[in-house]
This record gives structure tokens, sequence and C-alpha cells, in this order.
């Protein structure tokens, strides 16, 4: 089985990931880590230097390149992974996939995500809590359309990786 682990950035897509694939027993994999080993640049270097536009389709050609393997595997995708191109067809589309929505309230996403703005390249530029969860708060609603087409929607509060696996683990049984 494929797990697509899809939400917004800071959701905890990454760190549930690598327990759920603990718990499976299969592969964790990070999309952004695929597209930085592809591309020899980290995901900030890109966006730098190339744009946004040029690592959604890297994104989506490392996506759909991932979807054709036989194995399985837990994959934490980008927070706009599923909103560009086709992706979340190609998820949708492809055998043995589950796509799991890590859902987020947005006051624990700006708490999260202020204490790593700088690391993110489309949060770098706001300079207070308030911008970050003006921004955060428009992308989520922009974004739910494609989020809430996944199979499994999972609450997040402040419940810790383990849990969150735990409750994955349970729903695909």
């Amino acid at each position: 089985m494929k797990i697509m682990l899809i939400g917004y950035m800071g959701s905890g897509k990454s760190s549930v990931g690598k327990v759920l694939s603990e718990l499976l027993d299969i592969p964790f994999k990070d999309l952004d880590h695929e597209i930085q080993h592809a591309e020899g640049k980290d995901i900030s270097t890109i966006f730098l230097e190339k744009g946004e536009i040029y690592f959604r389709k890297v994104e989506n050609s490392i996506l759909k390149e991932l979807l054709l393997s036989e194995a399985g595997f837990v994959l934490a995708t980008g927070g706009g992974t599923p909103c560009y191109a086709d992706s979340l067809e190609a998820m949708r589309s492809a055998e043995n996939t589950k796509i799991v929505y890590l859902r987020v309230p947005l006051p624990i996403l700006g708490d999260r995500l202020m204490v790593d703005k700088e690391n993110r390249p489309l949060l770098a530029h706001l300079d207070s809590k308030e911008a970050l969860v003006e921004f955060v708060g428009i992308h989520l609603f922009e974004r739910s359309h494609f989020y809430n087409q996944a199979e499994m929607i999972i609450d997040v509060q402040e419940d810790t990786p383990q849990t969150i696996a735990k409750k994955i683990e349970q729903q695909l049984l």
C-alpha cells in the first residue's frame, strides 16, 4: 500500500509518516527530500533560483515516478502538492493508494510555523505572527477543496506523532 500524507506545512506529515512507516513496516519517503536529491539543491535554493512554477513541475514529476513504484511506502507530500497540476488526480488514480489529510487548526499551525518560518520559503518574508496566521488562513481556505478530497481525514490537535500514526493505522485496518 502507498499512503500519501497531505496537509498544510507544519501539520506533521514527516513526523507522523516516519512513525506510521515503522508501525506498518514499510519505507518512509519525504517528497521534499526526493526533490532535493534529484535537483542537488535544497528547496529554498530551488525556489530562489528557479521559482515556484519550476518547483511545482519537478514536484509533480517526482510524485508520478514514486506512484509508479510497485513497492509500498508512506509519503509525506509538500503542503501544496495536491493543489498543483494533476498531482491530486495522480494520487487518487494510483493503484493501492490511500490519501490521508492531517487537518490541523489554524492557531496550532500558526504556533508551529512561527518557530520555523525562516526555513519555509513561502513564509520567510512574513514579519509577524498576525501576518503569518492571515497568510496561512488564506492558503488553508484556498487549499481545503483539495485536502478534503482525501479518503481519510485525521483531525490533529496537540496529539503526538505516535498517537496520530496509531489513529491512521486503525482506520486502515
